[in-house]
């Protein structure tokens, strides 16, 4: 990780909650020392923690000593951190530090849900840009911490043509020749298609990968059967936890789903003074 883009994101998220200083910490305390627990309420999958060691070394005078590590899981009661130093510090930094470790965690508890229910298959868990403004690098992180893997992190690596695409390009095919001939070879091609009909067409466009919007897993067997192994294939729409292994057929490459971010909980965890 780029050590200097997460301290760039940490000092942005610090300006935002310290602002021009902690009225009520600078109050209360001194100078004095204490210690202090990050405590499990509920079980889940570490997420965050280099971060926030991260966050600690900037404002300094404070000890992180990790009791579980990044991505292992954890039962309600657990001890998750030991923190030990200056009392201001630490509580300043409380709500940062657990916003941080309880959205990571939760979003890495989720994934880690899906991928056990794909256990057993070839299929590839992935996530998508419904991410929360400014901390798409931190949700998307904590995505491949619970084991599934990155999408398009941005606009800019990767070419998916969609259906608002098709629409004001005329065609699906119309679309992909605009890209080839503007983009060339530099990038790797996804289209979208909503039907069989429509994947066929794209099968004749020399694309790389095939995202099956909206199938059923009927349907996207018969998908698998029509592309041969021709093109990736992608399964995205409609997809949960409890229907994940219907669409995880002989043949299918990756599922995507945003729901492992922006329909994660928080895991409920606290920070308490000794």
């Amino acid at each position: 990780m780029n050590r200097l883009f997460i301290r760039s994101q940490l000092q942005r998220f610090l300006e935002e909650d310290v602002g021009r200083g902690d009225i009520t910490t600078e109050a209360v305390c001194g100078e004095e020392t204490v210690k202090a627990r990050v405590v499990a309420k509920e079980k889940g999958i570490l997420a965050g923690l280099p971060f926030v060691q991260e966050l600690f070394l900037m404002l300094g005078d404070v000890c992180v000593r990790p009791k579980v590590g990044e991505g292992s899981e954890f039962k309600e009661g657990d001890v998750l951190i030991e923190l030990e130093g200056r009392a201001d510090v630490i509580l300043t930094a409380e709500r940062l530090t657990l916003n941080m470790l309880q959205s990571l965690s939760g979003i890495a508890t989720k994934t880690r849900e899906f991928v056990r229910a794909l256990e057993g298959t070839k299929v590839k868990l992935l996530d998508t840009r419904k991410t929360t403004p400014g901390y798409r690098f931190f949700e998307k992180y904590a995505v491949r911490i619970g084991g599934g893997s990155n999408h398009r992190f941005a606009l800019y690596d990767m070419v998916l043509i969609k259906d608002n695409h098709k629409r004001v390009a005329g065609s699906l095919e119309e679309a992909v020749r605009r890209v080839k001939e503007k983009v060339g070879p530099a990038y790797k091609i996804e289209v979208e298609v909503e039907s069989l009909e429509e994947l066929e067409k794209a099968l004749d466009l020399s694309v790389d990968i095939v995202m099956l919007d909206n199938f059923t897993p009927e349907e996207v067997k018969e998908a698998v059967k029509i592309a041969k192994g021709k093109v990736e294939i992608e399964v995205s729409g409609k997809v949960t936890l409890e229907n994940i292994r219907e669409y995880a057929t002989e043949g299918v490459d990756y599922i995507s789903s945003g729901s492992v971010i922006y329909a994660s909980s928080w895991i409920d965890l606290s920070l308490r003074v000794l």
